[in-house]
């Protein structure tokens, strides 16, 4: 597997500009503003979202000066999501780093989210990038329903395969379909190929969520600073939980929902769980679920003119799911 720098390397020199331009973008004139996404910039991730925009404006025609509107675009709303999501899970580090709300409070880590909402919506209203707009603020709905349906069925626990991989869609795969669309949209595709980028980009977005809920029955957890059974300390149904609990007889079902919504804080009942699930093979069908979607993505993909951006999204792909955090 490729690192992430090698799989940059086609698009290293406009990656290094986008991010040139992502900092002009985000100065405000007020202080406040301006300190806090100075450090907002100064944490910034892996840029996978920028890199799946970039590589697919190359695959469907070239990078353009639209790429990098759409690239920011991306960026702004993922972040603002974050910072509403650490609002909403009171959570106090993201990466590493203090969240906005444990450095300044929730209200302004709210009006932050918010700010970065509607600078991303203004920046395409301003070029007029309507095709952007559509496919940017069906993916922001998404994920509100996402997130809504999860904290539902994490309340009644009565979730089955089906509505788990509606929720990961949503909330998860639709940010990436419309990082591919976008990128696609850039470039001077057509409208059936950016559905196709669409779709491309909802594939790896299952994967990739499918490997973060992995991650949750992995030691390698505690080296991405996540707590092994944290999802089931939230009440989170997963995959791997799911099929163990379908796998199960009357009285240990009666047991997985007792401890997952009455004793998901006892880290001795939580681990007894999550040895469970890994005897009941639901880490061995998750992750063959994972790679079918892995397998749809790749097969799309061929599809296309060989170039080092088709070669390079593909090495994306696999990392999305190969990574060890």
């Amino acid at each position: 597997m490729l690192s992430l720098e090698e799989i940059q390397q086609p698009i290293r020199k406009e990656l290094s500009l986008f991010e040139v331009n992502f900092k002009k973008m985000m100065i405000s004139d007020t202080p406040l503003l301006d300190k806090i996404t100075h450090y907002i910039i100064k944490r910034k991730g892996k840029q996978m979202r920028p890199m799946f925009v970039m590589l697919s404006a190359g695959i469907c025609g070239g990078i353009t000066d639209r790429t990098y509107r759409a690239a920011s675009l991306i960026e702004m709303i993922h972040t603002a999501t974050l910072v509403h999501d650490d609002v909403v899970d009171d959570a106090l580090e993201r990466r590493g780093f203090f969240s906005i709300n444990a450095l300044w409070k929730n209200k302004i880590a709210v009006l932050v989210g918010d700010y970065l909402l509607s600078k991303g919506l203004q920046l395409s209203a301003d070029f007029q990038d309507f095709d952007f707009l559509k496919l940017i603020s069906t993916a922001t709905k998404e994920m509100s329903e996402g997130e809504l349906l999860q904290i539902e069925k994490a309340r009644r626990l009565d979730i089955e395969e089906d509505v788990y991989f509606d929720i990961i869609r949503k909330k998860t795969a639709s940010l990436i379909a419309a990082c591919c669309a976008t990128g696609a949209a850039s470039a001077g595709a057509s409208v059936e190929m950016v559905q196709k980028m669409k779709l491309l980009g909802e594939y790896i977005g299952v994967a990739f969520q499918i490997k973060d809920d992995l991650f949750d029955y992995e030691s390698v957890a505690k080296q991405i600073g996540k707590p092994v059974g944290i999802d089931i300390k939230e009440k989170k149904m997963t995959l791997p939980l799911i099929y163990a609990l379908k796998q199960a007889d009357k009285k240990t079902k009666r047991w997985i929902i007792n401890v997952v919504k009455n004793h998901n804080e006892d880290d001795k009942k939580v681990r007894e769980l999550i040895e469970y699930v890994k005897k009941s093979g639901g880490i061995e069908y998750t992750t063959e679920k994972m790679e079918n979607y892995k397998d749809k993505a790749l097969s799309l993909i061929k599809e296309f003119d060989d170039s080092p951006f088709k070669t390079n999204i593909s090495e994306l792909i696999n990392y999305s799911i190969e990574r060890k955090k």
